[in-house]
């Protein structure tokens, strides 16, 4: 399950449980809304409630943020704890021209992405 909260040009996805296909397809759509204003995005994806996500999930991601919108989003911040995750973060910066950032804390990911 996922939140989206947004202003301006940052949109705050917010994962609870198992991210399933039918969630990034909810946020896949949001964020082409916001796109349509012609201004870069700011995303922060909060993934320290995320216990899982579906194989297709992944795939989706990578054909939406590296081959379809790889030149639309200006910041990317990644909350979470999890290593893995922070690494998945870091692989992404290869496959998509935004600046895209881990961070531990909520707050310093929010300061970032509005600076």
């Amino acid at each position: 399950m996922i939140t989206i909260a947004d202003s301006n040009n940052l949109v705050n996805i917010a994962v609870m449980g198992e991210f399933t296909l039918a969630d990034f397809k909810q946020f896949e759509q949001h964020a082409l809304y916001k796109l349509k204003s012609g201004a870069g995005l700011n995303l922060i994806f909060d993934l320290r409630g995320m216990l899982s996500y579906t194989t297709d999930v992944a795939w989706e991601e990578i054909k939406f943020f590296s081959r379809e919108h790889n030149h639309d989003f200006n910041k990317i911040a990644v909350v979470t704890d999890d290593q893995w995750v922070t690494w998945q973060a870091w692989l992404s910066r290869l496959f998509v021209d935004a600046d895209i950032r881990a961070f531990g804390e909520y707050s310093e990911a929010q300061s970032w992405t509005e600076a």
